[in-house]
């Protein structure tokens, strides 16, 4: 029997735990989560669970039939509260998994090493917010920690809130708001009218095979319509304004490029402002296990979602951002792939190139343009765990004359900070115009907070490991 690992209990690592029991194999499945299900299925725990969970959540039938099948099947060992903060190598070359299980903060956490004859990365992708002066005031929030709080609190971040930046994503976030009692005042999406036609119009035939994806927008719009949310193209959130939190926001035009047009700036009264610009795969533990990237960051893998290791794959958000229905295929092609050397079902295969062909189009459509820049003050700050500023870091590359990415962290500790960079690294490197060969933020050995103590711990645990190996 075949030992798959998969790393991630979100959409795509709960399919692909399911299609590699359907080939006989052994899985553990990992995630840092109190329960599965990923941010797309955040829930209340069980202890308090909703009532009518299903109004908060598309597919929950099909995710409580995914749960229920891998909770109760013994080959299927399920780790929640687990941590994965490194992956290295043996002396004999197998890939190790590193975790500690149990709350993040908290002492006494169990140690856990890892392998499997196939791993399969799941770990999502965490939201890109664009800085703009006043993102620090308290009341900003990332659309998805807005999302979460209402799927898995019930609670509403705010009583008048802006939801602004790019993508389909903020359709749900004002859904999810609006039905936890928040007063949404608008939807507010960067993206032009010539921005969606770039990315929709062409071939529109392509889009007959995500038809079904018209029934979850209208119910978006209905509920845009029944709570007379306006949405608004072409428009972005350029600055938040308060004392000790938020209590306006500026909104401007934009052009096709993002960048503001001068003299379109108006002032809105809200309590909260959530941004979204997109997201960022957390590739890290890829790169640790060796895996090769694309130009686009995200992870290089074949047809069969294998990537450039022999025996690791990779699946939904770490390929490509392209929502639930490309996380579930691709989630069902890596595990029957990793668990089995038979060949994939061709009915597979197609609704793989229709995701793909989708995720295309919304990078294309909502994509992040090089105008945003525009509405930076030399005073904004870009680095929060480190309050480095736009300036600072502007004036850092232009005084050493290099793109060096290194080198402007190390001078202004620019992404150096509790969070690693993950939400300002790619900003960083925007702004500086790092070469590829520079470095990039994505790379972190540690891929998570660790106690000295249990860095200490897990060091003993394997030399005495290796000395019973050797007697």
């Amino acid at each position: 029997m075949r030992r798959v690992l998969v790393l991630g209990a979100g959409p795509a690592g709960l399919a692909a735990a399911r299609a590699a029991r359907s080939r006989g194999a052994q899985v553990t499945l990992v995630d840092s989560a109190d329960a599965v299900g990923g941010q797309y299925w955040r829930h209340l725990p069980e202890a308090r669970a909703g009532a009518r969970e299903e109004v908060l959540h598309h597919g929950w039938g099909r995710f409580a039939a995914m749960r229920e099948q891998l909770s109760q099947d013994t080959d299927v060992r399920i780790l929640t509260s687990t941590q994965v903060w490194a992956i290295d190598r043996s002396a004999e070359g197998t890939l190790r998994v590193h975790a500690f299980e149990g709350p993040v903060d908290g002492p006494g956490r169990q140690p856990h090493t890892l392998t499997a004859e196939s791993i399969i990365f799941a770990t999502g992708a965490h939201d890109r917010s664009l800085p703009f002066p006043g993102w620090t005031l308290p009341g900003v929030v990332t659309a998805g920690a807005a999302q979460a709080l209402a799927k898995s609190e019930r609670v509403a971040i705010g009583r008048r809130v802006v939801v602004a930046g790019a993508g389909p994503f903020l359709l749900p976030v004002a859904a999810s708001l609006s039905q936890v009692g928040a007063g949404v005042v608008g939807v507010f999406e960067a993206a032009t009218l010539a921005n969606l036609a770039s990315g929709w119009l062409p071939k529109p035939w392509g889009l007959a095979r995500a038809s079904h994806k018209m029934g979850e927008l209208t119910e978006y719009v209905t509920g845009q319509v029944r709570h007379r949310i306006p949405y608004h193209l072409g428009q972005g959130v350029v600055a938040a304004h308060g004392d000790g939190r938020v209590e306006a926001v500026t909104i401007a035009d934009l052009d096709a490029n993002w960048a503001p047009k001068p003299g379109s700036e108006r002032t809105i009264e809200a309590d909260s402002l959530c941004v979204s610009h997109g997201f960022v795969p957390r590739v890290e533990l890829a790169i640790a296990a060796g895996c090769r990237l694309r130009p686009d960051r995200f992870v290089e893998v074949d047809d069969s979602l294998r990537t450039s290791v022999p025996g690791v794959y990779a699946a939904g958000e770490l390929t490509g951002i392209g929502g639930i229905d490309s996380s579930l295929v691709e989630g069902e092609i890596a595990g029957l792939a990793a668990a089995s050397n038979d060949p994939i079902p061709a009915a597979l295969q197609r609704r793989h190139r229709a995701t793909d062909d989708f995720t295309a189009r919304l990078e294309s459509a909502h994509g992040i343009r090089r105008g945003w820049t525009e509405w930076l003050t030399d005073e904004t700050i870009i680095c929060r765990c480190e309050s480095v500023s736009a300036g600072t870091i502007r004036r850092t590359a232009e005084a050493s004359a290099q793109d060096a990415l290194r080198s402007v962290k190390l001078t202004t500790r620019a992404g150096l900070g509790i969070c690693q960079g993950r939400m300002c690294g790619r900003t960083v490197e925007e702004l500086i115009g790092a070469h590829p060969e520079s470095g990039r933020t994505d790379a972190r050995p540690i891929a998570a907070p660790v106690r000295i103590a249990e860095l200490a711990q897990t060091i003993t645990n394997q030399e005495h490991q290796r000395e019973g190996n050797t007697q």
